[in-house]
């Protein structure tokens, strides 16, 4: 223990434990130090009231404590907030505050950037740049709770990973975040209140059975056969449908828990009847329910939004085919906070150079 720690939420209980004793304090330290980091939210060494001055400055000389800033918040006609995070190292990433008459949702990120290029996704055009830690997408949540509480009077009713990056590509710190929002010595919140959405990683959907994973799991699936989804989304080219589909069934059959396909209908290109046939024969493979996602438009991009009508006879013609399916409205969209629509266009983005080009 005796080099510069990277980040002290970075480490285990016990090697909190081990760092306390090192230190030279009494064991019982330890439990207060830990319920600071993720129970009380400290976002800084002086915060931690109850904790010696000179073990603070133990703490300081040996570790750093380094939580995500809220740089900017917009707000949104329908009352949803985005937010542009800076991190430590100056770089920014967003998350989204969506508000509904029955849910106050947390759309969170797991990195800055995405390596995926999906051509309907704005954040696909943005460089990876790097995986957020444990601590930085927790610190996500905590302070769009606080957003929550400022605005509607009540915290969170649910999390979702949906924003920038691949969860499943950053899999120990989402599944170590996951733990963390969801501990008793953490936030507190139920695993049934939290989804993780993945563009498709066949063995790391294994990996997440045989870690007997709590939360709710989403595909984002937008084609339901290889050749479409290939033109769309690149990573199906290494992760087909087939083997998306196996390694679904071995989710569901180890966790008993069911899957929700995510569905962007992009006019003219998976909005027609045989693409409801297809999505249809393959859900029911998976026994998935479905989430049909209104298109929101990026710059420059080469889709268009699915009629209204013609989106609700596909839903309708799913559910005639006992396929639960609900249409998805868009949130935030004259932010640029909807569904595909998180590309750093806010003020500290441009200011940090992270602009995404049009």
């Amino acid at each position: 223990m005796s080099e510069k720690i990277t980040d002290i939420r970075e480490l285990s209980l016990e090697q909190v434990k081990a760092l306390v004793t090192e230190l030279g304090e009494k064991p019982y330290r330890a439990k207060q130090l830990w319920e600071w980091l993720w129970m009380k939210k400290a976002r800084s060494w002086d915060d931690m009231s109850d904790l010696p001055k000179a073990f603070r400055a133990q703490l300081a000389e040996r570790t750093v404590l380094r939580p995500l800033v809220l740089a900017e918040e917009q707000k949104s006609e329908d009352g949803t907030v985005k937010c542009a995070f800076r991190t430590w190292d100056g770089h920014i990433v967003e998350g989204v505050l969506i508000p509904t008459p029955t849910r106050l949702t947390a759309c969170i990120s797991s990195q800055i950037g995405c390596s995926l290029t999906c051509s309907f996704c704005a954040t696909g055009r943005l460089k990876r740049i790097r995986n957020l830690d444990a601590g930085e997408i927790v610190d996500q949540v905590v302070l769009i709770d606080r957003l929550a509480h400022q605005y509607f009077k009540q915290g969170l009713t649910n999390i979702v990973y949906m924003g920038m990056g691949e969860p499943l590509l950053n899999y120990a710190n989402t599944m170590r975040s996951v733990d963390r929002i969801c501990a008793a010595d953490g936030l507190g919140m139920s695993t049934r209140r939290i989804t993780v959405s993945t563009a498709g990683i066949a063995k790391m959907i294994r990996k997440l059975a045989d870690d007997d994973a709590k939360f709710n799991l989403a595909l984002s699936l937008h084609a339901a056969n290889d050749a479409k989804r290939d033109r769309i989304m690149p990573i199906n080219e290494q992760n087909s449908l087939g083997e998306l589909k196996d390694a679904l069934r071995y989710y569901t059959r180890k966790t008993r828990r069911a899957v929700t396909f995510e569905y962007i209908l992009l006019r003219g290109f998976n909005d027609s009847l045989q693409d409801a046939q297809e999505l249809v024969r393959y859900a029911s493979d998976v026994h998935a329910k479905v989430n049909l996602i209104e298109y929101n438009p990026i710059d420059g991009g080469e889709f268009g939004r699915t009629d209204s009508r013609d989106a609700e006879a596909f839903q309708q013609y799913l559910d005639r085919k006992g396929i639960v399916a609900r249409i998805r409205r868009s949130r935030g969209r004259d932010i640029d906070a909807a569904c595909g629509q998180l590309a750093n266009k806010n003020a500290p983005a441009v200011k940090e150079g992270e602009r995404v080009l049009k």
